[in-house]
């Protein structure tokens, strides 16, 4: 038998079924965005579209098609298979970043050329894609000079040059907020992996200067930081959104206001249906829908990290470490900026924000977290060169 099989392919004894909690967790954020976007949506959808409530949604809903094939793969592929694929979704997601520069495939908004021309009317942003390309690059790249005995051939250059060219190409096409998080889930998984913090010194160095020199050089990041810190003075313009999120919110209340009063507060917040849906659902769910909410997220992360931890494999375990982090720290940060602890920023909410592209890759990642778990029984006894050490994640 070919040892690159589907697991499906292998024998009864050697097969493990996926973890049904992280299973659920995942099924549950995605029916929630579901239906968090149809409430949101339906009066917009209704005034623009042609009187359809649903238009949205279905889109949502047929991206979301892709984004389970892709699901089902990541999670019935053999690991093995899916390292020898590094190479080809880092060169895809390079492939396709570098194509929305070119005018007959990419498409410019506000100035900013995110996004590339797909069938149908549908776009596509492969920054998306980038991050998934990240995450199991470094993973790929940290086993296997994990796997040199001689100290002294470890090098970190090769993944920080990639790392840095994703980071300036994402730069380039004017998505700040992105590269700055790509940039720091790529830190993570350098501290995950054991690498020594002395290699990141030079990084920070440039990183820091850099990360300031972005902000002054664009008007707009410099009113939204400068509108964070001074709220009550820029109640309209760079703050509308924000201000707009928190009545919102403030008018949820407990219990919230429900699905049927048509949620009169976030009616005011412009592309609701983008980075701030989760006003949306404070609204119409109250405290309870929020806590609700993050009870979800901190079981998926609660899953998903566990099956990290017990990967049969360096690789399956950082990359896994890195896919739950991507989705629960954006999750996160999204939040944060909705209730205005952080300055606005074009981070979507995985699984509820409207966009082809983040369900997409978010599925995919999903598919990917459940393999890992679906391994984590196969492990040998003998083989415990193969284990992720808990002494690399003492770090965090």
């Amino acid at each position: 038998m070919n040892q690159f099989a589907f697991y499906a392919n292998k024998p009864s004894e050697s097969y493990h079924k996926v973890d049904m909690g992280l299973f659920a967790s995942v099924m549950l954020l995605w029916g929630l965005g579901i239906f968090t976007l149809f409430v949101c949506t339906q009066n917009y959808a209704v005034r623009v579209f042609d009187n359809n409530p649903f238009y949205f949604v279905k889109r949502q809903l047929i991206c979301s098609a892709v984004g389970f094939i892709l699901f089902v793969m990541f999670m019935m592929l053999d690991m093995r298979v899916t390292r020898r694929l590094v190479s080809v979704i880092v060169i895809t997601a390079l492939v396709l970043c570098l194509m929305t520069f070119v005018p007959p495939f990419g498409i410019e908004k506000n100035g900013a050329r995110r996004w590339l021309r797909m069938p149908a009317g549908f776009t596509f942003q492969p920054s998306e894609l980038v991050k998934f390309a990240v995450v199991v690059f470094l993973a790929n790249y940290f086993d296997k000079q994990e796997t040199l005995e001689n100290q002294e051939d470890r090098n970190v250059f090769p993944c920080v040059f990639v790392l840095f060219v994703f980071v300036l190409i994402v730069l380039a096409q004017k998505d700040f907020s992105t590269a700055l998080f790509i940039t720091g889930i790529g830190i993570l998984l350098f501290l995950v992996s054991g690498a020594k913090l002395m290699w990141l010194f030079p990084f920070a160095m440039l990183a820091v200067p850099s990360v300031i020199l972005m902000i002054t050089l664009e008007p707009y990041r410099l009113q939204r930081v400068i509108g964070w810190v001074r709220p009550e003075q820029y109640t309209t313009g760079v703050n509308y959104q924000s201000l707009a999120a928190k009545r919102a919110i403030s008018a949820g209340g407990i219990w919230g206001s429900g699905i049927g009063t048509g949620l009169q507060r976030i009616n005011s917040i412009p592309e609701v249906q983008s980075d701030y849906i989760f006003a949306g659902w404070s609204e119409g769910m109250g405290f309870v829908g929020v806590v609700l909410y993050f009870a979800a997220l901190i079981f998926f992360a609660y899953r998903g990290y566990k099956a990290a931890f017990r990967c049969k494999d360096r690789f399956t375990a950082y990359a896994t470490f890195g896919c739950v982090s991507v989705i629960f720290l954006q999750s996160v940060l999204n939040t944060m900026v909705v209730c205005g602890l952080l300055p606005a920023t074009g981070i979507q909410l995985p699984f509820f924000s409207l966009g082809g592209s983040s369900i997409i890759v978010t599925l995919a990642m999903c598919g990917f977290i459940l393999n890992a778990s679906r391994g984590e029984e196969l492990v040998e006894k003998d083989a415990e060169s193969d284990e992720i050490s808990i002494e690399s994640l003492s770090y965090l």
